[in-house]
């Protein structure tokens, strides 16, 4: 499997990865949209199963539409400041 933290940007999304598998590890900036989807299907035409994890943002639909189906999304929620 293959653990991706994603950190949202408006103009990319910064990456770090884990491969639980092979262990191999990295981070990587990938430029929205195309970068994103193209990164997703590469892992998931490869075969591979990924957990994607990220803080729900503004940014968490964007991610959500590019994880192919299948794999896993975790969305942490971030509490109000006081």
């Amino acid at each position: 499997m293959i653990i991706i933290g994603c950190d949202y940007h408006p103009g990319f999304l910064q990456i770090a990865f884990v491969d639980t598998e092979m262990g191999d590890y990295g981070e990587q900036r990938l430029e929205h949209t195309e970068g994103a989807e193209k990164f997703y299907r590469d892992l998931a035409a490869q075969g591979k199963k990924i957990r994607v994890g990220m803080e729900a943002s503004g940014g968490a639909t964007l991610i959500y539409e590019r994880v192919p189906a299948g794999h896993e999304l975790h969305l942490r929620a971030c509490p109000q400041p006081t």
